[in-house]
C-alpha cells in the first residue's frame, strides 16, 4: 500500500505552557491532547446522561454519565483525530457545533460523509498515511494505524476504522501517543509496535460493545492481548462506561491486566482528569516516561445542571467525597506504590 504524506498548516496561536505534553479524559473517548503547542481533540461527543446516539441501522445507544467538560469549555482546538463515524464518537453536537473549518483526521469513508456535511478541512486517511501538521516550530505528525470495527467481515455493514499514532517532540525529548480507535485484537497490529517500539502513552478503547452478540470492540482480556503485542509504557483505558452498549468494565480490565502482570502499566485517569505525557520529574535521556495520573478536580464540574458522576482514583475504584458531595483526594490506598505520579 501507497503511503501518503500531506502537510497541514496552522496559524500562530499562543499556548500556555501548563498546556504541553499532557491531555485530559472528557469522557468514552472524547479527550484533548496537548502535543506539543498543537491542541488535539479526540472523538467528539458531548450529549448529556440520557441522551441517545445514533449507532447505525436504526440502533442507538444511551449515554449513562454526563462529559467531563462541556463543548463550551474546550480550549481552542487545532484539530480533530476521529476513529470512526459512530454517533458515540462524533455525535449530534459535534455534527452542529463544530466549525466547518476546523481541520478532521479521519477514515477516507467518514470523510465523504463530514464533507456533504458541510465540513470543509476533511483530510481522508488511509493506513499508513500521515498528516504532518506545523505551527512555526512545533510539528505533530499524526499516522493512521490499522484498526477492525468487529470480527472479519464486519466491514461489511459496520465503518471503517483507523487508529492513529502522535508524534511531536518537545523540550528535546520525542514523543508518541497510540488511540486504538474502535478495535479488536487483529494480525496488523503487530506492525505498530514494530514502527514505535517505543511510545510513550496508549489509549485503549474497551467496553467489550456488542451488537447482536457479536464483539466490535476490545473487552478485558482483549485489551490485556494487547498490551501484550503494543507496548506503550503507560495504558490509559477509555470508552468503557459512558454508554449502554458496554458489557465490560474498568474493573474487569484492571483484573484481567492484574492476572497477567501487567498492572502496573495501566494508568487508570478520571474523568475531567489530565496525564502529563512527560512529567517535570522525567530527566533528559530516560528511556520512561513517568505518566501520570489526572490532577483531581477541586470544584464541581461543568455539567449544566446535569448530574456528575464518581470519578475513578488511580486504582480504578470510586474517588472519595465530602457531605456536600465535594470530591476528595485519592486516599493512601488508592494511589500507586510510590505515591501519586505527576
Amino acid at each position: 500500500m501507497t503511503e501518503h504524506t500531506t502537510t497541514l498548516e496552522l496559524a500562530e496561536r499562543p499556548t500556555g505552557p501548563d498546556e504541553r505534553d499532557s491531555f485530559t479524559v472528557v469522557g468514552n473517548a472524547t479527550a484533548v491532547l496537548h502535543c506539543g503547542g498543537i491542541t488535539v481533540l479526540t472523538d467528539p461527543v458531548f450529549v448529556h446522561r440520557h441522551e441517545e446516539v445514533d449507532i447505525g441501522y436504526g440502533m442507538h445507544a444511551r449515554r449513562l454519565l454526563d462529559p467531563a467538560l462541556e463543548f463550551d469549555d474546550l480550549p481552542p482546538v487545532d484539530l480533530v483525530v476521529l476513529s470512526h463515524l459512530h454517533g458515540d464518537h462524533f455525535d449530534q453536537v459535534a455534527r452542529d457545533r463544530l466549525s466547518r473549518d476546523l481541520p478532521i483526521l479521519t477514515t477516507a469513508e467518514a470523510a465523504a460523509t463530514l464533507r456533504e456535511w458541510g465540513f470543509r478541512a476533511v483530510h481522508g486517511m488511509e493506513t499508513w498515511d500521515v498528516v504532518r501538521v506545523v505551527r512555526g516550530e512545533e510539528q505533530l505528525e499524526v499516522t493512521a494505524v490499522p484498526a477492525r470495527h468487529g470480527p472479519p467481515g464486519a466491514n461489511l455493514v459496520l465503518p471503517d476504522v483507523m487508529g492513529s499514532v502522535l508524534e511531536w517532540s518537545s523540550a528535546g525529548r520525542r514523543h508518541g501517543l497510540y488511540v486504538t480507535g474502535d478495535t479488536l485484537v487483529i494480525d496488523e497490529l503487530a506492525e505498530v509496535q514494530e514502527r514505535w517500539p517505543e511510545l510513550d502513552v496508549g489509549l485503549w478503547h474497551l467496553g467489550g460493545t456488542r451488537v447482536l452478540g457479536v464483539l466490535v470492540t476490545m473487552d478485558a482480556d482483549q485489551g490485556v492481548e494487547l498490551m501484550r503485542h503494543v507496548r506503550p509504557q503507560r495504558v490509559v483505558p477509555v470508552h468503557h462506561e459512558d454508554f449502554d452498549v458496554f458489557t465490560s468494565s474498568l474493573e474487569d480490565f484492571l483484573e484481567a491486566a492484574e492476572e497477567a502482570g501487567l498492572r502496573d502499566r495501566v494508568a487508570v485517569v478520571p474523568r475531567g482528569g489530565r496525564f502529563r505525557v512527560a512529567p517535570e520529574t522525567a530527566g533528559a535521556g530516560e528511556d520512561t516516561v513517568e505518566a501520570g495520573a489526572a490532577t483531581m478536580p477541586t470544584e464541581e464540574l461543568p455539567g449544566g445542571g446535569h448530574e456528575q458522576t464518581q470519578p475513578l482514583a488511580p486504582d480504578g475504584t470510586p474517588t472519595p467525597i465530602d457531605d456536600e458531595g465535594a470530591l476528595l483526594p485519592p486516599t493512601e490506598e488508592q494511589l500507586p506504590p510510590g505515591g501519586p505520579l505527576r
